[in-house]
């Protein structure tokens, strides 16, 4: 009986084919959507955690300011750091294996008539250590070079690529705003973060050189402390805030004018935000399930009214009322896992797409296509119950004086 039902219901749908699937477009779309949005969420967030995991998982960073990767930029609140900051705090501590100085600001490279806006970083050996860079031509900072402040810099791949192009930049002089720079060193790219911001934007000289001939100052903007394998970071983390909190002079009951935080923390809170995006843009996508549904009652509707006589002619002729239900029932949820199906189909194409334009894993969720699939047949039954049920309480001689 089951499936002689299941047959007429196809049957009907496909009498009117092109109907019956703009009917379900707006499942499909929902579905799809859905699918595609949390797809491209979950391998954002795979990304961002293997992002952050490429500088360390046991790696700290101590900014100035409270909160500071909360609310603005680091050190509107607070006085920077100095290298002496940085250079206590690895001496004080011994779960801290090193910790690396850096300076930063932003502004122009010039090589012959091509130039570029960059970060320019102030820091010394410790930080290619800490932060895993490798050379692919040429050599770090030698200790004469750091202890004098001489005018030399490494460089990343963007700024090689845009200034150099096939040229060997290793012994080439670029000018630094003002300076005169020689390059002695060329880091391995990274390429681009999840969040599609350039690693290899940048040109890093000793830190002395930048406080003398760049910032004019003696301000570390940050530090990133490295823990020695087997100290849980939250644990380092405490130790760090005690010394700090002595370094800074903050006094019992006062609030700490720095922040520390760890690898683990960032990526928690980096994969929060990207959940948390998915989420409402999925809820948004899932409206249109609902809009999917109103269509389905609607086509439904307009069945039974083109019907009529044939669900007049059921009843007379010995039809019970449960069947004639049953009829428009399985018709509405064939409809709406139709839609389902090609929805999920939709959804893993769209989702294999964005992933592989925005270079992240292509990772499915399994989970979410069976839901996703599930509450396309619930769609189905909700919105095909009623107009089912107004065809199985026709009267059946009024069904069959209908023109």
């Amino acid at each position: 009986m089951l499936w002689e039902t299941i047959r007429l219901a196809v049957q009907a749908i496909f009498r009117n084919a092109l109907r019956s699937f703009l009917t379900v477009l707006g499942i499909v779309i929902g579905v799809g959507a859905v699918i595609a949005m949390v797809t491209v969420g979950q391998g954002s967030t795979e990304q961002v955690t293997a992002d952050v995991e490429k500088l360390g998982s046991n790696l700290l960073m101590v900014l100035p300011g409270e909160d500071a990767m909360e609310g603005g930029p680091p050190g509107t609140a607070a006085a920077m750091f100095d290298l002496r900051t940085n250079n206590l705090l690895e001496e004080q501590l011994a779960l801290i294996e090193v910790s690396a100085p850096m300076a930063m600001s932003r502004g122009r490279v010039v090589f012959g008539n091509k130039n570029r806006r960059t970060d320019i970083v102030g820091t010394d050996n410790r930080y290619f250590t800490v932060a895993g860079w490798e050379i692919a031509q040429g050599r770090i900072f030698d200790p004469a070079e750091l202890k004098s402040g001489r005018p030399v810099c490494v460089i990343g791949e963007t700024v090689r690529k845009d200034l150099f192009g096939s040229i060997d930049p290793v012994g080439e002089v670029i000018r630094i705003r003002k300076l005169s720079c020689q390059i002695i060193g060329l880091l391995r790219s990274k390429g681009a973060s999840t969040f599609g911001s350039d690693q290899d934007d940048f040109a890093i000289m000793p830190l002395r050189t930048y406080h003398n001939r760049i910032s004019g100052n003696r301000d570390v903007n940050l530090m990133f402390a490295a823990v020695r394998d087997g100290v849980p970071t939250d644990r380092a983390v405490r130790e760090v805030e005690v010394v700090m909190r002595d370094l800074r002079r903050i006094g019992r009951g006062e609030d700490d004018d720095f922040t520390v935080m760890d690898m683990k923390q960032i990526a928690s809170m980096l994969s929060g935000i990207t959940g948390v995006l998915t989420g409402l843009l999925s809820a948004v996508a899932a409206v249109s399930l609902l809009v999917g549904g109103i269509g389905i009652m609607n086509i439904m509707l307009v069945s039974v009214t083109e019907r009529t006589r044939e669900i007049g002619i059921r009843l007379a002729i010995g039809a019970q009322a449960r069947q004639v239900l049953m009829q428009f029932l399985v018709e509405a949820v064939i409809l709406s896992l139709f839609g389902g199906l090609i929805g999920i189909i939709a959804g893993l194409s769209l989702g294999y797409l964005g992933a592989t334009l925005l270079a992240i894993p292509f990772r499915p969720a399994l989970g979410v296509v069976m839901t996703a699939f599930g509450f396309s047949a619930a769609v189905g039954v909700i919105f095909g119950y009623f107009p089912a049920q107004r065809a199985a309480r026709m009267n059946p001689i009024d069904a069959l004086r209908h023109e």
